[in-house]
């Protein structure tokens, strides 16, 4: 069971700026790291074009996703999960992530977007028995 994410302050700061940049679609991204017992570091992210056609929908485009995996094998790093904003709205799954999620353990960071104050505000959770359990968040 996962229990804490970590995350470099340099990645929280990158998933912000991609939140603004995409506004009023959601970005999104593939989250590459290492599961360290109870928790997850984050090593590196990877942007990834939004494929859904609608603005209140993320989809990560499969080809980049396979790639990706193909490139960390024997490296004991793996994509542990992803992110998406959520522009005007909760940092929490929606019922459509809910819906997608499907990847026992998979890290879902959300960067909830409010486009009056810019401000944004993340949060982690990891998929487990069909639910999403909140993370605690680390910034490091």
């Amino acid at each position: 069971m996962t229990a804490t994410l970590i995350l470099p302050d340099e990645f929280r700061e990158r998933i912000e700026v991609d939140a603004r940049r995409n506004s009023p679609r959601e970005c999104c991204g593939l989250i590459e790291g290492m599961r360290e017992g109870d928790a997850v570091r984050v090593r590196a992210l990877h942007a990834t074009d939004n494929l859904a056609a609608a603005a209140g929908r993320f989809e990560i485009d499969p080809v980049e996703q396979f790639r990706l995996m193909r490139a960390l094998r024997g490296t004991g790093r793996e994509i542990v999960g992803c992110y998406h904003s959520h522009p005007n709205g909760r940092a929490e799954p929606s019922a459509r992530d809910l819906e997608h999620a499907a990847e026992e353990g998979f890290v879902w960071l959300i960067a909830a977007l409010d486009t009056a104050s810019n401000d944004v505000n993340l949060a982690a959770f990891a998929y487990e028995n069909r639910a999403f359990a909140p993370l605690s968040l680390t910034l490091a």
